[in-house]
């Protein structure tokens, strides 16, 4: 045990150390279980006599904060916990800022559910463990231990082999030099927000869409304004001249899954130039794609300079990596590249050296081949489960790890149904939740990355019953 303790040379040295004992277990320093110092080993350390140490444990251990277990030594008991945290409320003395109290939690609250169709996710048990636990023994060397020799944002290795893969697999146009890397999409938001969002400022987001995002820029003081999606993407017209900046999930909308079309692309592109706009491009898991070629993301349609491209290997890979990537104009870049210094540094250079490996290596793309694979298999598998649920209409996507849907009946309470799914053991996410102000539409939301392909008529055939049954 490692406990400070400041042991005055004066009056009662055994009293003075029961009372920070005591106050060590009321504040929580030491738990219940825990196995403390014989009495000769706390009295060495200390430099006291070890009757000094003895007469305090007694104490202790009369008012049963301490128990000794013959052969074993001495421990906090089970039954003592915290009465008291030196961090608890203490009244209006301190306060955060009044949007923090604003901000709805993010995390909800735990279902007990046998079968998930929330979420997006990759499958854990698809992962190349074996490969990967062996490129990060590789990588681990002594010489990662000593100073980094990466300047925050680059990991030159891992930047060239990013470049080199957004390039072929999705036409973007950078080189090694123009990635700046991330821990994960959304600390790749968050520097976008710190370098262009000021209070007050306006940004434009999907209207339904990602609504975690929403609560970043809310943080960072942006008036959010909600745009309409249609089945050609981000309805351009509606944005208001105002925003400074517009986010888009163009390759397949999140969470309908729509593709934005080229010519909504290159109006949105025009919009952006006519109002001195960013564009903020998130491409994530489209490289999961089923059907048709994917279009030009507006990254590579960009002649002049307003869109920040993001991506990450949360879905492609595992959440567990945490590692993201902008591609800025270059007007944009040493500010983002500040902005990652003074808030994180540097990411993980094991988990970024092995990267580079595994992407260099052709390790990403057999990946990539085998999970498309899989996925499409429980992708199908769901659709054609749907096929018998006449309540929902399927929104065309032809990418990523989920699927949405509409109630035909707009007076459905999706939340309600999304409850009486989970009393069945079934998780699913409604719609309705992802809309940024205006009319919201009843839907779910169904994700089958984390599912087997024989458990979704199962699982679908529960959320049938909910929804029939009210």
């Amino acid at each position: 045990m490692d406990l400070h303790l400041a042991v005055s040379t004066s009056g009662d040295i055994a009293a003075s150390l029961y009372r920070q004992l005591l106050a060590a277990v009321r504040d929580g320093r030491l738990m219940s279980g825990e196995r403390l110092p014989s009495t000769r080993e706390l009295a060495q350390s200390l430099n006291l006599s070890r009757g000094t140490v003895a007469s305090a444990y007694e104490r202790l251990a009369a008012e049963g904060i301490l128990e000794t277990r013959h052969g074993s030594g001495t421990y906090i008991p089970a039954h003592v916990t915290p009465s008291r945290a030196r961090c608890a409320p203490s009244g209006e003395r301190v306060a955060p800022r009044s949007v923090w109290s604003e901000l709805p939690p993010y995390v909800p609250d735990p279902v007990d559910i046998d079968v998930d169709l929330a979420g997006g996710e990759p499958d854990p048990s698809l992962f190349p463990l074996a490969t990967w636990r062996r490129l990060v023994s590789e990588t681990l060397r002594p010489s990662l231990m000593a100073t980094s020799p990466y300047a925050g944002t680059s990991h030159p290795a891992l930047q060239d082999a990013i470049a080199a893969y957004l390039g072929r697999s999705r036409s973007v146009v950078a080189q090694g030099d123009d990635i700046i890397l991330t821990n994960g999409s959304q600390q790749a938001f968050d520097l976008v927000a710190r370098v262009l969002v000021s209070p007050g400022d306006r940004v434009a987001v999907e209207s339904p869409g990602y609504t975690s995002l929403v609560r970043l820029w809310v943080s960072h003081g942006a008036r959010v304004t909600g745009v309409p999606v249609d089945d050609d993407g981000l309805v351009v017209d509606a944005l208001p001249d105002d925003a400074r900046v517009v986010y888009v999930t163009p390759s397949h909308q999140f969470p309908t899954g729509v593709v934005m079309s080229l010519p909504r692309r290159i109006a949105l592109l025009e919009w952006a130039a006519s109002h001195g706009a960013v564009v903020v491009e998130d491409d994530y898991d489209s490289e999961f794609r089923y059907q048709d070629r994917p279009l030009e993301p507006l990254q590579s349609l960009d002649w002049d300079g307003y869109v920040v491209y993001t991506g990450s290997f949360s879905k492609i890979l595992s959440p567990v990596l945490r590692v993201g990537y902008l591609v800025a104009p270059a007007s944009l870049q040493p500010a983002l590249r500040r902005a990652k210094q003074l808030t994180d540094w540097q990411g993980d250079l094991a988990t970024q050296g092995a990267l580079a490996r595994f992407i260099a290596d052709g390790d990403l793309a057999a990946q990539l081949r085998r999970t498309t694979r899989t996925y499409a298999e429980r992708r199908a598998t769901l659709l054609t489960a749907l096929a018998d649920v006449d309540e929902l209409e399927v929104v065309p996507s032809v990418a990523g790890l989920r699927l949405a849907t509409r109630f035909r009946d707009s007076s459905v309470d999706d939340l309600a149904v999304c409850a009486a799914a989970a009393g069945r053991g079934v998780g699913v996410e409604p719609l309705s939740t992802r809309y940024v102000g205006g009319d919201a539409r009843p839907g779910l939301v169904l994700g089958f990355g984390r599912i087997d392909a024989d458990l979704i008529p199962v699982a679908v055939s529960r959320l049938t019953s909910a929804i029939r049954e009210g």
